[in-house]
């Protein structure tokens, strides 16, 4: 067996580099957060053949001294932290002072700067790990880091760089996540020569939209939460709009991290309202007391562990949860407040309880009853505050969607996913206490399997606690003597089958305390208004005031939209006006 002996300088650096420097794109987010750890306001890169070429990035910050370059490039030398202490509340992106040695030590890396107050400028290189004298430069406050030739004395590492396009790509996405974090400064990006990326200074919302994928920004519920010494700022994008893979951005003190309590709370965020094929896409700001998450976990710092896990996942959870149910009313209300440019205060949940069954009083009476008078002006001078933001019934297509005018335009509405959408949230309201029973006046019977007949025997609590009353009259008979109040007017066999089969699958007791929102959700589809049914104006305007007043209106039980949209500018592309 060998002896054991020290490492040299340059291999322990080698070593290292191989967790913190896996990939061009890593070693440009190193780059960056120690730009905007010198506090710089303007961050330029140029990336050429997808960062293994050529990385360059200059930043406006506070530079760094002659005397201090040395200590710059070499492992574990840092001004971002002194003591243990500081290790318990890390404020800057970067702390563990090994990126520009690691990357020195993989790569040719030229670094040059100049401190603020300073007359000149100097510049340091290292190559493989081997350091130059100190010389001149020509430079205005800042500082300058140059990557050529990553891991090109590594051969074994960069054989594992996949295509130039594939690298470059991850380069894009390190620099759009950093950007993302910091819309406080602007930044450049170029590659091969090419500009890529040029974003000025903005806001959160100005700088998604500067990054995000188009309507990423009009398709979200705004998330504003804040408890203290945590909050949370960004955008959720609504069910109907989360596309396959979307964007997920998560930041917590400005760094973005993927971390696993927090991507179950978004996924709990969403269960409710998500459609089965789709992914959540938010940006999400957390800003937590330093002292309470712990980042030094990975060298690449984008794992971190939270001191109180258990808190800060419901909080993320329900802020999200809160945001995606807000009604149709709620949102339009916001979005008037934000165009008029008044900050957007937190709108309380409805209170209202929508009727589950549609009247159908004399249509002038119904309107002034519902609504008040219906405005004679033309949808166009609609104030952008309309309290009815899903606009006035015009017609029924196919006896399926619902053709409303809005402010906007033509609204098109899928009539029974939005009556199970408000069903089911009846449903969850009321069956929080116990779902009342509604006695029918004839039993519902009904042929049924052994298997369903003893369901019904062993469940006889669980489905009292659901709203039904069944016996069974026989082996093979079963008879519905009362549904739960909310769902008079749905099939009393087909609704006791459904959820006899959910119950069936998961047992009665689980299925109440694990499964509930989901047998509520059969029970809703059931109760729903079925495709083919003619409604009134009155109903279907009826049907449309319940959709505004119930939260998570714009999808159904199944993560499904709606409603649809259609703009009067959408419509005048549609039948070229004005080309």
């Amino acid at each position: 067996m060998a002896s054991i002996q020290t490492l040299p300088d340059l291999l322990i650096s080698q070593i290292a580099a191989g967790e913190v420097v896996e990939r061009p794109a890593a070693a440009l987010k190193e780059l960056l957060e120690n730009a905007l750890d010198a506090g710089a306001t303007q961050v330029d890169v140029d990336v050429a053949a997808g960062g293994v070429t050529r990385i360059r990035v200059a930043d406006n910050g506070s530079g760094i001294a002659r005397e201090d370059l040395p200590l710059a490039v070499a492992r574990h030398a840092t001004s971002k932290i002194r003591t243990p202490l500081d290790l318990e509340a890390i404020a800057s992106l970067g702390f563990r002072g090994e990126a520009l040695a690691s990357i020195g030590s993989v790569a040719r890396l030229a670094l040059s700067s100049r401190a603020a107050g300073k007359p000149h400028a100097w510049r340091i290189e290292v190559e493989g790990g081997t350091l130059s004298p100190i010389a001149p430069a020509a430079l205005a406050v800042g500082t300058t880091v140059t990557i050529e030739d990553l891991f090109f004395n590594t051969p074994a590492r960069r054989k594992f760089l996949r295509t130039e396009g594939t690298e470059w790509g991850h380069c894009e996405e390190a620099f759009r996540r950093v950007a993302l974090a910091h819309p406080e400064a602007a930044f450049t990006l170029q590659h091969n020569g090419r500009v890529v990326h040029r974003l000025p200074v903005a806001g959160r919302q100005g700088r998604v939209e500067q990054l995000a994928a188009d309507g990423f920004v009009a398709h979200a519920a705004r998330v504003e939460a804040d408890a203290g010494d945590v909050k949370l700022e960004g955008f959720a994008v609504r069910p109907a709009y989360a596309a396959q893979g979307g964007g997920q951005y998560v930041f917590v003190n400005g760094r973005f991290v993927r971390d696993r309590v927090l991507s179950h709370a978004l996924r709990e965020a969403y269960r409710d309202v998500l459609h089965h094929d789709r992914q959540p896409a938010y940006a999400l700001w957390l800003t937590i007391d330093p002292r309470r998450v712990d980042v030094n976990v990975h060298p690449q710092k984008t794992e971190v562990r939270f001191r109180d896990a258990g808190a800060v996942h419901e909080f993320v959870r329900r802020a999200v949860e809160r945001a995606l149910a807000a009604t149709a009313a709620e949102q339009s209300a916001v979005s008037a407040a934000e165009k008029l440019g008044v900050a957007a205060a937190r709108i309380p949940p409805s209170t209202a309880q929508p009727s589950l069954s549609f009247a159908t009083n004399e249509p002038s009476t119904f309107y002034a009853k519902l609504f008040g008078t219906r405005p004679e002006a033309p949808p166009a001078a609609w104030a952008a505050d309309d309290p009815h933001p899903l606009g006035f019934a015009l017609a029924q297509l196919h006896g399926i969607y619902i053709l409303a005018q809005n402010a906007a335009g033509l609204v098109l509405v899928d009539m029974h996913a939005a009556h199970e959408r408000i069903v089911y949230e009846r449903l969850k309201t009321v069956a929080d206490a116990r779902l009342p029973v509604q006695p029918l006046l004839m039993p519902a019977t009904f042929a049924a399997e052994p298997l369903e007949v003893a369901t019904v025997e062993e469940n006889g609590e669980a489905l009292a606690a659901l709203g039904f009353a069944m016996t069974a009259l026989g082996p093979g008979t079963l008879a519905v003597r009362g549904v739960p109040a909310p769902l008079t007017d749905a099939d009393p066999a087909a609704l006791a089958r459904a959820v006899l089969h959910d119950i069936r699958e998961f047992g009665g007791t689980q299925a109440l305390a694990t499964r509930r929102d989901e047998l509520l959700s059969t029970m809703a589809c059931h109760g729903a208004v079925r495709a083919n049914r003619a409604l009134t104006t009155p109903e279907m305007n009826a049907l449309l005031r319940q959709m505004e007043a119930t939260e998570r209106g714009g999808q159904c039980n199944h993560g499904r939209p709606t409603w649809y949209q259609l703009s009067l500018s959408d419509l005048d592309r549609l039948f070229m006006r004005g080309r």
